[in-house]
């Protein structure tokens, strides 16, 4: 019976789920078909599905595969934006920041601190504490501390770190976080739970056309090669960095085009860097964030152009010197190469303006009916995404049947936030009961929050997921376990790279546990020996890919080699176009 009532699920994208998808894709008529599927492209699905609308949404490749596992994982307002004179931007990122925190993902939204190092007498503090006051005053302030004002000795106390000549005194503040790729998988699991029919590895190959208009897309899956029609009233493309190329395959001319940029973030273990709080430091060009990661600092990030491979931006060598220098320039006790645990790059989708200048390119979002029952949206930032997605699924009512419902996502909670207070509180009397150490329950409770009874009854009977990870001791058998029995991994990459972040976590990347995880995905998958070492084969030569192109001066040379490593999704097309 349990069994059963698992299976039936609708948030629980599995192997059996996946097969029943499948045939819907085929045989329904939706409202509208989302595609892609990061953050913008699984909140636009959970906008539609809870206004009452049927909805589809189908990714190529692994949710949040592309930029919405690669950003510097933060949700904050964009100080930075203030200089910029974009009040409406961070005013409406601060709104979002606060609903993450309080109403819609408490479990996976945390608040960070940040000392903002000053290094400039008279004139820098009042007018950086008149920015942070703005930024308090609209929104800031609310479910995290304002600003805080510190001496010299004050900074250094909560930064010991940093060289006593890198600053005159600092300003704490506060902004919040999250996992990025756990959090938009949780998204589209909660599109699930209200209807959405999600589907991974499923790339569209083209679009449907009644006289002038889109009538739904045309996928492949590119895991056997299957290929359904999928009706529907409005097509959306979420693709972000693909939106140009999606917009080719519609045959139509888009309104906007999108550019790539990349940002480029370093993963460094936490006691390389003596400091209480994350840290924000001015760059020529843009600013550079030292972001506590758990046991680890992100740095980051870069912001260059890129125009080669879409699914797999390189890290050059020069990126990671430039992060490594210009953090060394405040640290006194300076970083190398040998301190790097992880890297990782990814692409921000911006829209293209006047500028030749990727840092000066808008972060503001906009969204376009393309074609009769085609709509296109693009740019924004990670955290506006819920934004982005109202005003998508607004632009697609034109061609809905019906009056459409106003949206309510700012009222939704995402699944695990439900009684996640609670449990917080009854974390020890959680630990006792399934043996596990207190602390090792609240790791769990943020990352799954009340789903967390869900994924230790996937240890019932099997004690042996509840054991650590034997080389990524962060994490407990019984995760990967539940990444393939109801978050939707199917590959080995997808666990190692975005169900956990044990490919940036670890100096191994992840090749050290490789087997261990491949041999729990795989039992619940039904893998052959023969598919286990296939997975493990691909997952090694990305790594081995990664790490070479990390030692090449050039986005070419980088580009290159990362490019040639075998994709986990054999069947994918690049470019569809």
């Amino acid at each position: 019976m349990a069994q059963h009532a698992a299976e039936t699920n609708p948030a629980r994208l599995g192997p059996v789920k996946r097969e029943e998808t499948w045939q819907r894709l085929g045989k329904e008529t939706f409202d509208v078909v989302v595609i892609g599927g990061g953050v913008v492209g699984a909140g636009t699905a959970l906008d539609a599905a809870t206004r009452g609308l049927r909805v589809a949404l189908v990714e190529a490749r692994d949710l949040a595969s592309g930029t919405s596992s690669r950003s510097s994982k933060l949700f904050h307002g964009g100080l930075r934006y203030l200089e910029q004179l974009e009040f409406g931007l961070v005013r409406e990122a601060l709104r979002e920041r606060e609903l993450m925190l309080t109403t819609i993902a408490p479990h996976l939204v945390k608040p960070v601190s940040f000392l903002y190092p000053l290094t400039h007498r008279v004139w820098e503090r009042p007018y950086t504490a008149a920015g942070l006051l703005m930024y308090d005053t609209m929104g800031g302030a609310r479910s995290v501390p304002g600003q805080k004002h510190l001496t010299r000795a004050g900074a250094l106390r909560m930064v010991p770190a940093l060289k006593r000549s890198a600053l005159i005194g600092g300003i704490r503040y506060y902004d919040a976080q999250a996992d990025d790729a756990r959090h938009t998988m949780t998204v589209a699991r909660t599109a699930a739970h209200y209807g959405a029919v999600v589907r991974t590895s499923t790339q569209v190959v083209g679009f449907l056309r009644e006289a002038d208009r889109v009538s739904g897309v045309r996928v492949r899956d590119v895991e056997d090669g299957r290929e359904t029609e999928i009706s529907a009233a409005a097509v959306i493309n979420c693709t972000g960095v693909w939106t140009d190329e999606l917009q080719r395959l519609s045959g139509g001319r888009g309104r906007f085009r999108v550019r790539a940029s990349k940002g480029v973030h370093i993963v460094v273990p936490r006691d390389r860097i003596v400091s209480e709080s994350g840290m924000i430091l001015r760059t020529e060009k843009s600013v550079l964030f030292v972001i506590p990661w758990r046991n680890h600092w992100i740095i980051g990030t870069t912001d260059t152009d890129w125009e080669l491979d879409l699914a797999h931006p390189a890290a050059t060598k020069h990126d990671i010197d430039y992060l490594l220098e210009h953090v060394n320039t405040v640290l006194a006790t300076p970083l190398t190469h040998d301190d790097i645990e992880g890297v990782y790059a990814g692409l921000r989708p911006l829209l293209a303006g006047e500028s030749e200048e990727t840092s000066k390119l808008s972060r503001e979002h906009a969204v376009a009916r393309v074609a009769p029952g085609l709509v296109a949206i693009a740019g924004g930032k990670y955290t506006t995404y819920r934004v982005m997605a109202a005003d998508a699924v607004d632009a697609a009512a034109v061609d809905l049947p019906g009056r459409s419902q106003p949206s309510i996502t700012d009222k939704v909670p995402l699944i695990g936030a439900d009684g996640y207070h609670a449990l917080v509180n009854q974390a020890d009397h959680l630990a006792a009961e399934h043996g596990l150490h207190p602390y090792r329950v609240r790791h769990l409770l943020d990352r799954y929050g009340s789903l967390v009874h869900e994924v230790l009854a996937s240890a019932e009977g099997r004690p042996e997921l509840l054991k650590p990870i034997e080389h990524a001791p962060d994490y407990l058998g019984v995760e990967v376990v539940y990444a393939a029995s109801h978050e939707g991994a199917l590959h080995l990459e997808d666990v190692l790279a975005r169900r956990t972040r044990i490919s940036i976590e670890y100096a191994h990347r992840g090749v050290d546990c490789a087997e261990q995880v491949a041999a729990m995905v795989g039992d619940v998958l039904g893998w052959s020996p023969e598919t286990v070492k296939h997975e493990i084969e691909v997952y090694r030569a990305r790594v081995e890919a990664e790490r070479k192109s990390q030692s090449q001066p050039s986005d070419e040379a980088a580009d290159a080699l990362r490019s040639a490593a075998p994709e986990a999704r054999a069947g994918i097309v690049e470019p569809v176009s």
